[in-house]
Formats: C-alpha cells, sequence, structure tokens
C-alpha cells in the first residue's frame, strides 16, 4: 500500500490518500475534455475513508450524460481540480495529474471511447466502454 498527495498547483488544497486506488480510470467525454483541457480525463478512486482534504475549495456540481451529479472541488486560488465527488459510489476521485507522480498507476477502464480521439491509445489491457 502507498501513500500519496494530490495537490492544486498553488498547493493550498491537497488530498492526502491512503493505499492503492480501487480504480485507475480514462473518460473520453466532452465533459471531462472542457474540465481539464486535455483530450481526455484521468482519475483515480479511493474509498472515502481513505481520504483526508486540507484547504479550501471552491465547488462546482455537473449532471453528467447518465443523470448523475458529481461535484469537483478546485482551488479558489490556482483553479485547479483536486477532487471530486460522484455520491454514487461513496468513494472520491481524484485526477491522476494532481498527484504529479509518473509512477502512479496506468488507467484498466477507459469509457466514453466514442468521444475519443483519434489518435489516442488506451493501454491495451484495460476494460473499453464505448
Amino acid at each position: 500500500m502507498t501513500d500519496r498527495i494530490a495537490s492544486c498547483s498553488c498547493g493550498q488544497l491537497t488530498a492526502e490518500v491512503k493505499g492503492d486506488p480501487q480504480r485507475v480510470s480514462i473518460c473520453h467525454c466532452l465533459a471531462c475534455q472542457r474540465r481539464t483541457g486535455s483530450v481526455f480525463g484521468q482519475q483515480a478512486r479511493f474509498p472515502r475513508e481513505n481520504v483526508k482534504v486540507s484547504g479550501a475549495s471552491t465547488r462546482y456540481v455537473r449532471v453528467g450524460d447518465e443523470g448523475g451529479a458529481a461535484t469537483f472541488h478546485f482551488c479558489p486560488t490556482c483553479g485547479a481540480t483536486v477532487y471530486y465527488e460522484s455520491g454514487a459510489d461513496g468513494c472520491i476521485a481524484i485526477p491522476v495529474g494532481a498527484f504529479a507522480d509518473p509512477a502512479f498507476p496506468p488507467p484498466t477502464v477507459s469509457v466514453y471511447e466514442e468521444r475519443m480521439h483519434q489518435w489516442v491509445v488506451p493501454p491495451a489491457d484495460a476494460e473499453h466502454i464505448f
């Protein structure tokens, strides 16, 4: 088991996690593309009890394509998203980039692949959900 710290760009908002993620996924939906400014979002899910958040956050609630809501917490100073809650599974999701750890485990799930940019190649052994 590994302990990690995710942080916003200025370091004011952090999420300290204990243990390994339950799931690491990449999402190609248009909302994740807009949120991240990249061609997909990558996130790791942790049990709520394994995450300790420190610092102030601003919240944004987004309703997804399937109708479920997610509450995104981002730093009010630098604007970086550090974690979000979907409520449905009782987990905290953290964008993998917030860990700034090139050794972070690769994604095991790739979702909304019908919206994936043509040049993106998810890991071959990942579960592929269109």
